[in-house]
């Protein structure tokens, strides 16, 4: 697992994730998110709010993009982070449908960075990566979707979701260039 331990400023730290051995298998964006607010929080291995092993790849693979002189195809990705080629695939082509990445066909083709880097959120990526939206819970996008069936009479749905909203606005307001810049 990869526990960001953020001990200078906001940009410092990608240092820990944008590593090239992919051995591990989830971030823990508790510890992302309550360590880049200099909250001190110390929480287990098996907090609930996850990326998984595809956002983490996306970011991976969107890191190695942005370095590039041309576009990489996945093939080349996958050798060089050495992850599994038709999953890393899958990833890209998403990426590339919610526009950030481009695609190019043909014998020089492969993936490029859609837009700047600047503008290529944290949330976008897990966003494209996902399928949806991270949520801290099953049940802060929505009360409809509560796991206990209890979302009238909820104590505290209403701080999930306002955490929920600062967690979102946290990961929109990283870019793929503050990554960059470690």
């Amino acid at each position: 697992m990869i526990f960001c331990n953020i001990k200078r400023n906001r940009s410092s730290w990608a240092g820990s994730i944008a590593k090239k051995s992919i051995h591990y298998n989830k971030i823990n964006l508790y510890h992302l998110f309550f360590r880049y607010n200099n909250v001190n929080f110390e929480h287990g291995a098996d907090s609930s709010m996850l990326m998984t092993r595809a956002s983490e790849y996306a970011l991976l693979s969107l890191i190695v993009i942005a370095k590039a002189t041309k576009p990489l195809d996945a093939e080349t990705l996958s050798k060089e982070l050495d992850i599994s080629r038709s999953f890393l695939a899958k990833i890209l082509q998403s990426m590339a449908r919610q526009d950030i990445l481009n695609s190019f066909k043909g014998v020089n083709g492969g993936f490029a960075l859609a837009k700047e880097a600047s503008d290529i959120t944290m949330l976008s990526i897990i966003c494209a990566a996902e399928g949806k939206s991270p949520a801290v819970f099953d049940c802060t996008g929505s009360q409809k979707v509560c796991p206990s069936d209890n979302a009238s009479t909820c104590q505290i749905w209403s701080f999930l979701n306002r955490l929920q909203g600062k967690i979102d606005y946290f990961l929109d307001g990283l870019t793929l260039a503050d990554i960059l810049e470690e």
